[in-house]
């Protein structure tokens, strides 16, 4: 740890704090301990700072005075959205990166750690995929703004250490899901969406229509282990370079997920696919070798698991769920 870590207890800030991540985080500071003693956490939502603005970013600085930043804040949808509106992607998180991460070196933050994506990675590569490959080809063209934009944080982090010495850092978790995730069937992400769908279908009687062939393959992570993983690489993980966070080497089809969201509604619908749907990438297999370095005992949250806690969730804050 350095001598500001040392002499005083962090002030950590959290942007997107109340976004799918960011709320389980504020869970495992809170609920589980993750708070040390003296500490303060600041979840911060776009309703008291729009961070696209640098006179806001700036402001809110200016009021947290932090001494470490999680940055989650970004610009996000689903693959339907990302394919309308690339271009407002990559702008909009362009500004977002750059003045988080600029305006955390002009106010002397310690430690920033940044939330980059599995879809940062190369459409065409072999697999598994590690943190050597990130930038070894175009991603997928379905959301490459996004995903240029994400790549950036990390060729950013490069930027700050060899210039300033910063130790700013990136984690790359697979695919993210859990309590407080974006539900809505277009702009939500595959598993959320489909939660929400089956949720809808049961209650209507209608069949399950899911969007695209069902063959793309995914890794799934629920956001309490991210969550747990993301104080990890606050307090301990020193490198640069990014790290992928991943619990299960193998991939899941996502067919295989809508019949796994059905059963925790115990007589899930039948369902077919709507094949004139994107599939988006067909996969995108991620190694989680390093993380297994640092962390080998680290126990993730099984799928079914995780799918029945989410699922219960939803249906239980169906009034508050973002849909």
């Amino acid at each position: 740890m350095d001598s500001q870590t040392k002499a005083e207890p962090m002030r950590v800030l959290v942007t997107g704090g109340s976004g799918l991540v960011g709320k389980a985080i504020e869970h495992v500071v809170k609920q589980e301990g993750g708070c040390l003693e003296g500490e303060q956490w600041t979840f911060l939502s776009s309703k008291e700072a729009n961070l696209v603005d640098l006179q806001q970013t700036i402001a809110v600085f200016e009021k947290y005075r932090p001494t470490h930043v999680i940055h989650l804040a970004a610009k996000v949808g689903g693959l339907y959205l990302h394919m309308k509106e690339n271009l407002h992607f990559l702008r909009d998180n362009l500004r977002i990166n750059d003045n988080v991460l600029q305006t955390s070196h002009e106010r002397g933050v310690t430690k920033v750690v940044s939330c980059l994506s599995s879809c940062i990675f190369p459409d065409k590569t072999t697999y598994p995929i590690d943190e050597s490959m990130i930038h070894n080809g175009p991603p997928h063209n379905s959301n490459f703004g996004y995903s240029h934009a994400k790549r950036m944080i990390d060729i950013q982090n490069r930027g700050y250490f060899a210039q300033h010495g910063r130790r700013y850092t990136a984690v790359i978790p697979t695919n993210v899901y859990g309590p407080y995730d974006n539900f809505n069937f277009e702009n939500g992400h595959v598993l959320s969406a489909l939660m929400h769908k089956t949720y809808a279908a049961k209650k209507e009687g209608a069949p399950l229509q899911v969007w695209g062939s069902g063959t793309p393959r995914r890794q799934f992570i629920y956001s309490l282990d991210v969550a747990r993983l993301f104080l990890w690489v606050l307090r301990e993980y020193d490198e640069i370079d990014p790290i992928i966070l991943s619990g299960e080497s193998n991939m899941v089809c996502v067919g295989d997920q809508s019949m796994c969201v059905c059963v925790p509604y115990v007589t899930g619908p039948s369902s077919f696919f709507d094949t004139s749907k994107s599939d988006g990438q067909m996969k995108k297999t991620a190694s989680n070798a390093k993380l297994r370095r640092y962390l080998p005992d680290f126990t993730f949250t099984p799928l079914s698991e995780g799918i029945k806690k989410t699922c219960d969730w939803f249906v239980n804050n169906y009034d508050i769920a973002r849909t």
